[in-house]
């Protein structure tokens, strides 16, 4: 599969699971599994959740 950022290679393992995260290894942009079956799947942007420090 392909980074959508950067068009590199992105390399989804066969027991990755909907919801898990992956990290692109060129830009670091990460992806959430969005919908799988089989061999095809659906990535969309991760969440990006910052720090709140209790606040």
């Amino acid at each position: 599969m392909e980074c959508p950022e950067c068009g590199a290679n992105l390399t989804i393992p066969d027991d990755a699971s909907v919801g898990e995260i992956i990290s692109c290894p060129d830009c670091g942009a990460d992806y959430e599994i969005s919908k799988k079956d089989g061999s095809n799947v659906e990535l969309k942007q991760a969440e990006s959740v910052g720090e709140d420090w209790g606040e």
